[in-house]
């Protein structure tokens, strides 16, 4: 399972894309998920240049790293929304990774209510005909206002017969779902392709999601449910820290470095 590891570069929100791929290369990580989110943090865009697709290729090379995912959050109940969730596929192609992740609200923030899943289901029709067309996963992240926990987003799994999965983010059911993880995790495990491995301190409603290990998640009953569920996909480590962000970019590198300690002990 340490094998899975990757490192979300969204851990290195308002850094550049070099110093997130760095600090990944120079903790011990082999994989990362490249961050795409347009009113967030956007490492890459479909806006860049072919020259600038080459320097980031050039830098994944350089820091041995593949990517295995794009974190391309758009909120798609707006057409903009469902406009550049299509594009940001593209992005998948050019870093040859099978995974494409997208909630279905804003980043941050989220306040849409979802009254009818099949207008939810009809938006995200023309994303999910792309990935089919060029061989690639859309997951939907536990995340914001209406599908804060696997069970809920099962339900929208359906809709779309196991076309598109599941992206568990482990923290994101404590705070916007109100609930531990692991029996929601049980639950819907069987689809489940990617994780979002994020810790928790605080109330349920407190926005604090420190390194790997430093907060209060029980990551031997997690992995046994992941092992249990013969889990295979990608773990994505993501620190969010507070809403203060980090002081500097040591204060990120340290966080990523205890991350990967800790998870190279329970997991070798």
């Amino acid at each position: 399972m340490f094998n899975q590891l990757a490192l979300n570069t969204n851990t290195y929100h308002g850094f550049s894309l070099e110093e997130a791929l760095k600090g990944a290369h120079d903790t011990g990580f082999k994989q990362v998920e490249i961050a795409a989110v347009r009113d967030h943090t956007a490492h890459v865009t479909t806006d860049f240049t072919e020259a600038e697709f080459y320097e980031v290729l050039g830098l994944l090379k350089k820091y041995d790293l593949t990517c295995v995912g794009v974190s391309a959050h758009s909120n798609v109940m707006t057409d903009e929304g469902i406009r550049q969730l299509v594009e940001n596929i593209d992005l998948a192609e050019v870093f040859n990774c099978q995974y494409v992740v997208t909630a279905t609200g804003d980043s941050h923030g989220d306040t849409d209510v979802i009254d009818d899943i099949n207008s939810l289901v009809k938006n995200l029709q023309p994303v999910v005909e792309k990935c089919e067309r060029l061989g690639k996963t859309l997951v939907i992240e536990t995340h914001g206002n209406n599908f804060a926990t696997g069970e809920s987003l099962m339900k929208l799994v359906h809709e779309f017969n196991n076309r598109v999965k599941i992206n568990y983010d482990t923290a994101n059911v404590i705070f916007y779902g109100h609930q531990e993880p692991y029996e929601d995790l049980e639950k819907s495990i069987n689809h489940v392709e990617f994780i979002h491995l994020k810790d928790k301190l605080g109330e349920h409603d407190t926005f604090h999601f420190p390194a790997i290990g430093d907060g209060y998640l029980d990551y031997t009953r997690l992995f046994n449910i992941l092992k249990q569920g013969n889990y295979t996909g990608p773990i994505s480590v993501e620190v969010e820290f507070t809403p203060e962000g980090p002081q500097d970019l040591e204060e990120v590198n340290q966080a990523v470095k205890r991350s990967y300690d800790f998870l190279r002990q329970k997991l070798i």
